[in-house]
Formats: structure tokens, sequence, C-alpha cells
């Protein structure tokens, strides 16, 4: 027998028996990514484009694009802040489409870079991560729904448009000069701010109203065109990550010290989204009840009375069978070879203490057999055989020593 043979046991499952103990396992799992690349392939289209002007997806921007180059207004997008600071100028109205995503360093060289351009910068969506550090003096409250509202304020752009969908974050400004517009709870959900040195800056609480999917409801496309409308170009911001003043390169003395402290006060925890904590709660409570479920049905191990004898016999030829099903040589060829010891050794004068030792048992053995025997040692204490013919065959062997033994 081979090492591997022989290192292989009884308790060892085959591939066979591997495979039908996993498949359940493997199958719940080919259905979990299954449903999820559903999922993802279902909902991907609709986050596609996100207020990108050269998106037609529901989500995108490309409808108020292309009514803005209908009025003579030239759209450019950029993704980089270079190129945003680089374009901004008196006759240029800057869109910011997601300020929150720029870092502490990028909020503050674009707000550096639109001091005294005399342009517009319109903010969409921007909230305490940056609100404070683009436009001093204002402050985000917490978001409102987004629905029709009526402008309340004198602004003229507003008060052409009408009723329009607005709402998200919400706005207060301490001692500006801004006009407050399509208030909800009490709070502008549109702010203007009107400084004629440094130019305009507009504040969208929601970025709803430029979504292609909701520009033809109410007086958004009509509110949207007059904000971004007001200068003869538009440049259109799209933070990306791939930008290299995301990465900091730039900061220098205070700068890159509050930013490195900003990022170390980041944990891990911070950085995975809320939905996938609360589904990894909920599959351990899964797991928790599933535990406490089997534990119950299993119960404690206990000791049962069998109703009625069972003949040795039977007994025997049960236990032999689940041993085959099982492919239990070894453990079939050490009972054999246990039993035959165990009965040999009263037969040659050895103790029941020594009929397992190969010195004590195997010399004894010797003297009463007529003949030497080299293979006395592997056929009381060798390795088990490879196949069940070679497991007969051992049976047969002990049968011959024991009647050689009794009748020596």
């Amino acid at each position: 027998m081979t090492t591997a043979t022989a290192a292989s046991t009884s308790a060892s499952l085959t591939p066979r028996q591997v495979w039908i103990r996993a498949r359940g396992l493997l199958l719940a799992l080919l259905v979990l990514v299954a449903a999820g690349v559903a999922l993802a392939a279902t909902r991907s289209g609709d986050q596609h484009g996100r207020l990108d002007p050269r998106s037609a997806d529901r989500y995108g921007s490309r409808a108020v694009a292309e009514l803005l180059k209908d009025r003579g207004v030239s759209v450019r997008v950029v993704t980089t802040l270079q190129a945003a600071t680089s374009a901004a100028g008196p006759d240029t109205t800057l869109l910011v489409a997601a300020p929150n995503l720029l870092t502490p360093t990028q909020q503050g060289v674009l707000r550096s870079a639109l001091t005294d351009t005399g342009g517009r910068t319109v903010l969409v969506a921007a909230g305490p991560p940056s609100v404070g550090s683009l436009v001093p003096g204002v402050r985000a409250r917490p978001s409102a729904p987004v629905s029709p509202r009526a402008p309340q304020c004198l602004l003229p752009a507003a008060r052409q448009a009408g009723e329009a969908e607005t709402g998200g974050f919400r706005y207060t400004s301490d001692g500006l000069d801004a006009v407050a517009c399509y208030p909800a709870d009490g709070l502008p959900s549109v702010l203007l701010l009107e400084q004629p040195a440094s130019g305009d800056t507009v504040l969208l609480g929601s970025p709803d109203l430029l979504h292609n999917d909701r520009l033809d409801n109410e007086g958004n496309a009509s509110l949207a065109l007059q904000l971004l409308g007001s200068r003869p170009h538009l440049v259109w911001y799209l933070p990306s990550l791939s930008d290299p003043s995301a990465a900091g390169s730039d900061r220098t003395g205070d700068d890159r010290a509050d930013g490195d402290r900003a990022e170390n006060e980041r944990g891990f925890i911070d950085l995975i989204p809320s939905g996938w904590l609360w589904g990894t709660l909920q599959l351990a409570l899964a797991a928790v009840l599933a535990a406490i479920w089997r534990a119950r049905r299993l119960g404690p191990v206990v000791a049962e009375q069998l109703p009625v004898a069972i003949r040795a016999s039977e007994s025997t030829e049960g236990r032999a069978r689940l041993q085959r099903k099982a492919n239990a040589r070894d453990r079939a060829a050490a009972s054999l070879r246990h039993a035959t010891r165990t009965r040999i050794a009263s037969l040659v004068g050895v103790s029941p203490r020594d009929a397992h030792s190969p010195a004590a048992l195997l010399a004894a053995v010797s003297v009463r057999r007529s003949a030497h025997d080299t293979g006395l040692h592997e056929l009381l204490f060798g390795s088990a055989p490879s196949d069940d013919a070679g497991l007969v065959l051992l049976a047969d062997h002990l049968d011959t020593l024991e009647r050689e033994v009794r009748t020596s």
C-alpha cells in the first residue's frame, strides 16, 4: 500500500460525498450571485450618467443641455478641478454637479479660483460637507422631500418659472445679501447670493429639476434655463475620482494637516455603505436563529433503551453493511485483528493487558506455531487492505492462525 493510500482512512470523505454535502450551499451561493448580478443589471441603467449633460438616461441632464445650446449657450463638460477653475470668468456659469464629493483641499482651491471672477456658480445639492467651505456664511439644513413648490420670492427667474419641483437641502444665510426662494418647511431650497464684485452663487437643494425625466414637469425647464443660461458659456463640472487634485498632492501646511486629520478620523466602517451594514446584521441574526432552530430540533444526546433484543448475528451483519457502505476497510480490519489478538492471547498465556503489544504477543505466538512465518507482524498489526478481496483474505488468514494456535 502506498503512503497516499495509507494516509486515507474511512473517515475521509470521497469526492462524491463532498459534492453531496456541499451542493446545497453551492446552489444557494449561485442563486445569491445570480440575484445580485440581475439586480445590478436592472438598476445600473437608472444610475448611469447621473446629472451628466451627455446622458439621455432618466437621471441624466442631456435635455437641459440641448435646450441651452438652442438658446445660444455653449455647454462644456469638465471632470478635473484645474479645467473647471481655468474656465471661470465673467461670461461663464460654472455648475458643480456634486460639490460634496470634493475634498476639503479641492473646495478651498475652487473657492479661491472663483473669487472676483464676476461669473455665476451653481452648486447642486451642496450639503454640510461642502457648503461651509464653498459659501462661507451659509449653512445647510436637513433635506426635505422634492415636490412642486411656489417660488415665494422676488427673483425674476423664479417668478417667471412659477411652481417647480424643488426640495432637498435647505439653506440659511447669516447677514448675506441673498434671495431665498422655494421654501420647504420654512427654509429656502433655492438660494441666490448676489455679490457684484465676485459674481453670484446659486444653491440648488436638489438636482431633480435638471433630470431628463423631470425637466418637463411644472416650471422645471424654465427655472433651469434661466439659472444656467444667464451667461453665454456654461461649464459643467462633474467631479471625478481620477482627478489628480483629489489625491491631495497639492496640499501644504495647515491644509495638509487638516486633510490628514479628517482622513484619519474616518474608519473602515465609515467607508461601508449603510445598506451593507444592515444586510450583514440581518445575515448574522438569521445565522443565530438557524443555529437555535437546529439545536432545538436535534435535542440533547440520550441513551435509548432498545425495545427488543437483537441477535448478535444481526448486529454484526448490520454493522458490516454500514462499514462496507462507508468503505471502512481500515476499521473492519482493525476490529478483526483486535478480536483475534484478544482470543489468542489467552491461548498462549499472554495477559489481556499485553494482548495488543507486538513484543509480548508475537513472541508467544511464534513458540506455539509449527512453522515460523515472517509475516506474522503484518498479519496481526499490519496496515488496512486496499480492497474488499484483501479484507476477505485477511479474515481467512486470521482464522487459520487462530486454529493453528488452538490445535498446537
